[in-house]
């Protein structure tokens, strides 16, 4: 049995390190175009299928695959791209609660294990200088919601419920339960 992560995500590949697990990279090459009409849950659940059932696997094979995305007002911000998008989501998400959404799946043969983690995060109100000197540092341009908590955003944030891992892109805990169901052993069992 060789464990997959279907993703390039640095975050993800140091959280199945942190969880004590060998595996490979092979990212997923699917089209990650979310519905804005659909349910941000349902949404985020099913591009983790999408990835999960695009990674070539052996039959015994483990693929663990995620997509994590913002949801602020049931509006998805997804990763902005450019320093512009991503001031005006920092301004949306200015002095405000949002909520991190993790749909993650495990795939062993034809069995596949999807679950959406929900982690509530809270703003204090930020300053414009900051969001534009944030936006400069480029950490926010390939971050769902314009933002990695574990950066430079840790300053922004007054309060989390949830999982903390779920808000870097992988819930670790919630992911664990699902690896041992799949046989996986992990921290003895």
């Amino acid at each position: 049995m060789s464990i997959i992560l279907a993703s390039q995500s640095p975050r993800r590949r140091e959280l199945l390190e942190l969880m004590g697990l060998t595996f490979s990279v092979q990212a997923a090459d699917i089209d990650e175009a979310m519905d804005p009409t659909a349910d941000p849950r349902q949404e985020v659940a099913r591009v983790s299928r999408a990835k999960a059932t695009a990674v070539s696997a052996g039959p015994q094979d483990i693929v663990i695959a995620a997509d994590t995305i913002v949801v602020c007002d049931g509006r998805i911000l997804g990763k902005p791209g450019t320093k512009e998008r991503a001031c005006d989501m920092l301004r949306l998400l200015s002095g405000r609660d949002h909520q991190v959404m993790t749909g993650f799946t495990v795939r062993r043969g034809d069995t596949l294990l999807t679950r959406t983690e929900v982690s509530h995060i809270f703003f204090r109100p930020l300053e414009e200088k900051e969001i534009l000197a944030y936006a400069e540092t480029g950490e926010p341009l390939d971050k769902a919601g314009a933002y990695g908590i574990q950066g430079k955003a840790a300053l922004f944030v007054t309060r989390l419920e949830g999982d903390y891992y779920n808000v870097m892109g992988l819930p670790v805990c919630a992911l664990t339960q699902c690896l041992r169901q799949l046989g996986v052993t992990i921290l003895g069992a």
